[in-house]
């Protein structure tokens, strides 16, 4: 257990210990600990999603339920699956709805990035969310009500959340992604990442849910996702997953959980994973990626920031005291990536497209016209906020 001043203290790489993080993630996996699942699985604690159905929203026992859910996903192994969690028919229509969204992107040349994937490993939707819901309405909602879903996500985060979706084809032969962890501090370099209070890497994996639901039988030759079990519950993780040796620890120790179609998965972000490598020939693996968000993680007014930007621009340009600009230039603009039009903004070569900010700064430094900067800020969707 680290001292107050030890926690409150900032992290750095030098932080990172593969012995500290092993002997977090070399424990067992206890089903006495989580008494009212179905069964553990390679260190996963699994529930059968017939039993989320047939609970009451609101009655004791659907309460303790949640309550063992975060539990698993804060303290023990970060990683939960509900088995048959959405009907096959439904499951079908949404994976033919989305192979046809697939198609009509490529055929308008627009195939999707992806963060850690090499080109022509995967085809992916970016806000399958939205599309499926304008493509077909009464498909996204027969897919939407599933009470797994809300389960989860009321679980770990509580009401009012923020769904959103990508939808992940690994093609046959697509090989595996380097282990990582997700979503807030996991889109950052180490170099962003550090410059964050310990705490906030501690807050980090709490404002964000992940999850995937498998559209197909995944058996291991296939790729289902590498999980390290555990691995969530390491501080300095953020700043560990990138380092070789980190890496090798997960790939001489990860699990890989095969799922039957129609299973849903839920993790901690902080947990460390990977897709596998689809090792077949003829399949390609899909699942639709969940991340839900905090429904507090907004500001608590509706700013125009492009209209704020424009405004004070002409002063920050004849600013000559850069540190006196850049924080005029924090609370003008719009510091962060996200969310963003990702069929714009690609994260293909980096982990998040470029921040408003970051376009007034270009701005600045090449002397760029009100106007120029207008018309740079309005051709980004993302940066209009």
């Amino acid at each position: 257990m680290r001292s107050m001043p030890e926690m409150l203290a900032p992290l750095s790489e030098h932080d990172c210990r593969l012995g500290d993080f092993a002997e977090i993630v070399e424990v067992e996996t206890s089903q006495a600990n989580y008494p009212l699942c179905a069964e553990i699985a390679s260190g996963v604690v699994v529930y059968d999603a017939e039993r989320v159905n047939r609970l009451s929203v609101g009655s004791a026992d659907h309460l303790s339920l949640q309550a063992e859910v975060s539990r698993a996903l804060l303290q023990g192994p970060g990683i939960v699956v509900f088995r048959s969690a959405i009907t096959p028919s439904v499951l079908d229509a949404a994976s033919k709805r989305f192979y046809s969204i697939i198609e009509e992107e490529r055929n308008v040349g627009r195939s999707a990035g992806d963060h850690f994937a090499k080109p022509g490993a995967n085809d992916r939707i970016w806000n399958a969310l939205e599309k499926l819901a304008v493509a077909d309405p009464k498909l996204f909602v027969d897919y939407y009500q599933c009470p797994s879903v809300a389960f989860a996500s009321q679980a770990w985060l509580g009401p009012g959340y923020q769904m959103t979706s990508q939808v992940n084809v690994v093609n046959p032969g697509g090989e595996a992604q380097q282990p990582h962890r997700d979503y807030h501090l996991g889109f950052m370099s180490n170099e962003q990442a550090s410059r964050f209070p310990a705490h906030v890497h501690r807050l980090s994996p709490l404002l964000t849910l992940q999850g995937a639901i498998a559209h197909i039988d995944m058996p291991v030759e296939t790729g289902p996702t590498l999980y390290l079990p555990h691995s969530q519950k390491y501080e300095a993780g953020y700043l560990a997953w990138r380092q070789p040796e980190f890496i090798d620890y997960f790939n001489a120790n990860h699990v890989q959980l095969p799922l039957s179609k129609g299973d849903a998965v839920f993790f901690n972000p902080a947990l460390f994973h990977a897709a596998g490598t689809n090792r077949t020939v003829d399949v390609r693996r899909m699942a639709n990626l969940l991340q839900v968000s905090s429904a507090m993680g907004r500001a608590m007014e509706r700013i125009d920031r492009t209209r704020i930007v424009l405004a004070v621009y002409p002063h920050l340009l004849n600013l000559e005291d850069k540190d006196a600009r850049d924080r005029a230039l924090a609370c003008a603009a719009e510091g962060y990536a996200f969310p963003a039009d990702l069929d714009r903004d690609q994260p293909v070569g980096g982990l998040s497209p470029s921040t408003q900010a970051d376009t007034v700064q270009t701005a600045i430094a090449e002397q760029w016209s009100s106007a120029d900067l207008d018309v740079a800020l309005r051709a980004s969707p993302g940066q209009s906020k």
